[in-house]
């Protein structure tokens, strides 16, 4: 049996990536309980801007825009390789292979007012950006957000060529 990639195909698969790569992040924040560092949250803006436009990539390929998707399918193909460098610069700071950023210290919100300043300062968690805080296969967060947007950019820009090109791979 005969199958067909197409960049629709890729364009789905790029989308089911990265729904359950931003999805597991909320999940350890929300079900986990890890505190994400400001440059933990600035990597999931790639997902956010990059999700919806893989979305519209999708309608334009399925409405046989071929051009017009794969020309979006390379804009997510930069946005995500802007995520995967975020995700290496900061495990190589947790690695301690660079300087991590200087005002990288937690994402918590200042106090209400001068009278609980003291309470606010002692239950706010500081959140380091070159400290992991979860490795798995010796990689943090950030290493494994550079691997899943390392990919996703990697099948956009290949469904974006073939979608410039109207090419249908047979395997």
């Amino acid at each position: 049996m005969k199958t067909v990639a197409t960049p629709r195909v890729g364009t789905a698969l790029l989308l089911i990536v990265g729904l359950i790569a931003i999805a597991t992040a909320w999940g350890f924040q929300l079900i986990g309980g890890y505190v994400p560092c400001q440059l933990c949250l600035e990597q999931r803006q790639p997902y956010y801007v990059g999700l919806p436009l893989g979305l519209v990539a999708l309608v334009l390929l399925s409405r046989g825009n071929s051009r017009a998707g794969g020309f979006v399918l390379l804009v997510v193909a930069l946005v995500f390789a802007y995520g995967a460098g975020l995700g290496a610069y900061q495990a190589g700071a947790e690695w301690g292979f660079w300087l991590g950023p200087n005002d990288c210290g937690g994402s918590g919100s200042g106090p209400a007012s001068a009278s609980n300043m003291l309470q606010t300062l002692q239950s706010t968690r500081i959140v380091s950006c070159t400290e992991a805080s979860w490795r798995l296969f010796g990689l943090s967060f950030a290493g494994w957000n550079a691997v899943a947007s390392g990919a996703i950019a990697l099948i956009a820009f290949l469904s974006g060529l073939c979608a410039l090109k109207r090419c249908k791979v047979e395997g």
